[in-house]
């Protein structure tokens, strides 16, 4: 009996060392299970942008990528192609250069300052003119910037814009007046503002530009074969970067459906 009673006991005791020990694996694997969720690894990268794609990158594309990545923060840094150019040679420790123009791309490339193999020709705009909404001026193409004293145009030194608007002009005749009565801009932008507070009587800027706000009307597009090229805004991998897998994440990304619509609701043209 006295035997019997000894298994019983060395039984329950065996029960309750398995017990305790299963919770207390359990509670182990709940620990290092919490910690690895945890743990988001951070990431962040600093894009050199061209200034026209200011709104669209900081109201919709930077906070959907954070959004879908979290952990990574982007920042934006946003002048003309020309000035961006020259900070990344200088050393700017931008992740991503995303040019208003491919000669800018193209320099950077050639000092191997810019991935090569990462460059992707991804949007096209327009250079339009564009007069003050309250304007009564009943002008209706690149000819009639012969009747405005003042006129607002991004400075060709720098700004593709600018570039652009001087390549044309020349081809259609008015380069001539136009240099004679121009504000020279430092960005798009700023020769977007000086139209839309009325400092200027006409300017010339990106289609996408001219939509994003309603203080300016255009009155033409600079005719194609004025250009006898297209404007491609390419995107590519600064050499230096140190973040080059996220950034690469992030030109991915531009190319989704998501973004794509996001630049082509405000006017750009998807390059193919």
């Amino acid at each position: 009996m006295k035997q019997h009673r000894k298994v019983s006991v060395l039984a329950l005791l065996l029960l309750v060392f398995l017990v305790v020990s299963g919770c207390t694996s359990n509670e182990k694997k709940t620990t290092v299970s919490t910690n690895s969720s945890n743990s988001a690894e951070e990431h962040h990268l600093l894009i050199a942008a061209a200034a026209s794609l200011e709104s669209v990158m900081e109201k919709q594309i930077i906070p959907a990528f954070m959004e879908d990545n979290p952990g990574t923060t982007i920042e934006g840094n946003y002048d003309s192609s020309g000035k961006l150019q020259s900070q990344i040679e200088k050393g700017l420790e931008a992740d991503i250069f995303f040019s208003a123009a491919t000669k800018q791309m193209d320099a950077l490339v050639s000092q191997k300052l810019i991935d090569k193999d990462s460059v992707t020709p991804l949007l096209q705009n327009q250079l339009v003119m564009i007069i003050p909404s309250s304007s009564d001026a009943d002008w209706k193409d690149f000819s009639d910037l012969k009747k405005a004293e003042m006129i607002a145009v991004g400075d060709p030194a720098s700004v593709p814009a600018g570039q652009y608007a001087e390549k044309g002009l020349k081809a259609l005749g008015d380069w001539e007046y136009v240099k004679e009565h121009a504000s020279f801009g430092t960005n798009v932008t700023e020769v977007l503002n000086w139209v839309a507070q009325g400092s200027a009587q006409a300017g010339l800027v990106y289609a996408t530009d001219a939509a994003s706000n309603d203080k300016v009307k255009v009155v033409a597009g600079l005719p194609e074969d004025a250009l006898n090229e297209p404007i491609i805004y390419p995107v590519g991998i600064v050499e230096r970067s140190k973040e080059k897998a996220m950034a690469q994440k992030f030109l991915t990304f531009l190319e989704s459906k998501e973004v794509t619509k996001y630049f082509e609701d405000i006017g750009f043209i998807i390059n193919k």
